[in-house]
């Protein structure tokens, strides 16, 4: 994958700029979802908390922080996603992702 992952992420978690992980994978519903939370949160960072591929699923633990674009208020959430590849592209895409929330620390 073409993303950037950052060289001092805790406990080797890799962070990745949500562009890079858009211009990569480019399901519809998807693109959509990031699209509308870049313009609402320009700074937004998603961390991988943990990936795991088995068969023709690849499942995702992730967190997402950024700066409020209208209220400059810190804000975070954190979700999973499970991708199900077929011939070698998203065929099938599950996910489920908390409101964002004011961030912790």
């Amino acid at each position: 994958m073409n993303a950037a992952v950052g060289a001092s992420e805790p406990r080797g978690h890799s962070q990745w700029n949500v562009h890079s992980v858009i211009h990569k994978f480019r399901p519809a519903g998807a693109t959509q979802y990031v699209a509308a939370a870049l313009k609402k949160v320009p700074d937004l960072r998603v961390t991988i908390e943990d990936m795991i591929a088995e068969d023709d699923k690849v499942v995702v633990r992730n967190h997402w922080a950024g700066t409020d674009s209208a209220s400059k208020q810190r804000l975070e959430f954190s979700g999973i996603v499970i991708w199900r590849i077929a011939n070698r592209q998203i065929a099938e895409r599950w996910a489920y992702l908390e409101s964002p929330h004011p961030a912790r620390g």
